[in-house]
């Protein structure tokens, strides 16, 4: 049971990766699509049928509405990176078991340094102790 729910999950992982993937695509299309509309909508015209003052409300609600349609496109990018980031965050257990085990192993390591380092601090004490108690007892000027 535990392989058929581990040969789950990648699936639902690719899945969503690739639904992220669209979602960013779709968008960025949106607003380059928009964008190059409203330039194109910028370009003077030589007259028509239609009255100039017409004209210049039908472009001006274009411009409205393809601005619009960038800004919905910008707030799904945005809100895209709030899902991906939530979704590193919440399933990236892995990583987070994997820097665990990491800093666990680093720290287990520099205590055994210490630990070498005070056993080998405190030998050098007791020879240096030992040599100082020889030198004080064999000394001429030990209080009697």
């Amino acid at each position: 049971m535990a392989m058929v729910q581990q040969g789950k999950q990648p699936q639902g992982r690719e899945a969503l990766l690739k639904s992220y993937n669209k979602r960013l695509k779709d968008d960025v299309k949106s607003i380059l699509d928009n964008f190059t509309e409203i330039v194109r909508l910028g370009l003077v015209e030589d007259e028509s049928q239609i009255n100039r003052m017409t004209q210049v409300e039908e472009i001006n609600f274009q411009m409205q509405v393809r601005s619009a349609n960038m800004v919905r496109a910008a707030e799904s990018l945005m809100k895209l990176v709030a899902d991906v980031k939530q979704y590193l965050i919440l399933n990236d257990f892995p990583s987070v078991n994997e820097a665990i085990t990491n800093n666990s192993q680093l720290f287990k390591t520099k205590s055994q340094e210490a630990d070498q380092k005070l056993m080998a601090l405190r030998d050098d004490m007791a020879f240096d102790l030992y040599e100082l108690e020889e030198e004080f007892y064999g000394s001429i000027y030990k209080e009697k």
